[in-house]
């Protein structure tokens, strides 16, 4: 009888212990992306920081283009409020495209903004100019990389948490939806080489 008792004993500590570690890992998981996020959060808010910048230098210049800069403005700021809100609840469907949406109106607004620049070459050759341009290129790729880290945590996070027996604790313990990827639309078309053909 004490045999097995002390079996069922060891076998019943030994079952707490490997809940307790599927809890623990599922935290850590949950933690490492939400991480990953605040590094978006982080570029993006630089990001945002440079675009009223870029605005103002291009005003003494561009006189007549009035509608583009008030969209860049616009845009740059549904930007930033759906930034908040998704850094509220990183990983939440809604808040994701939520953030993709406005990211996307922004990437479309600046695009119009770059085409209006090109068609004034003072503005364009202007040090200020140039130099932040140069700090959101570089800024742009710090949020490819982020969003990139933030996706694989994601992506780890659900993958640990999809898996057996996970899966039937991770609802008991407050982690019932997958988390969601971030992917911004036009992110390809930015991305995209000019095509050059001869």
């Amino acid at each position: 009888m004490d045999i097995t008792l002390v079996v069922l004993l060891v076998v019943i500590v030994v079952i707490i212990f490997y809940v307790i570690g599927i809890f623990n890992k599922l935290v850590t998981f949950k933690n490492r992306f939400e991480n990953a996020f605040a590094q978006i959060e982080v570029q993006l808010k630089r990001r945002y920081d440079l675009i009223p910048n870029l605005v103002e230098t291009a005003k003494g210049y561009i006189k007549h283009e009035r509608e583009t800069l008030e969209a860049v403005v616009a845009a740059r700021n549904a930007a930033a409020n759906m930034l908040s809100s998704a850094a509220a609840h990183p990983g939440d469907a809604e808040a994701m495209e939520g953030l993709a949406g406005a990211e996307s109106r922004l990437a479309g607004a600046m695009m119009s903004f770059n085409l209006v620049v090109e068609a004034y070459p003072d503005l364009k050759a202007s040090q200020n100019m140039m130099q932040l341009s140069e700090q959101l290129t570089t800024t742009e790729n710090k949020v490819s990389f982020a969003r990139q880290s933030f996706n694989d945590q994601v992506m780890a996070y659900n993958s640990y948490k999809q898996s057996f027996p996970q899966t039937f604790f991770a609802a008991r313990f407050g982690h019932a939806q997958d988390a969601v990827l971030l992917a911004f639309e036009d992110s390809a078309a930015i991305q995209a080489a000019p095509k050059v053909s001869f």
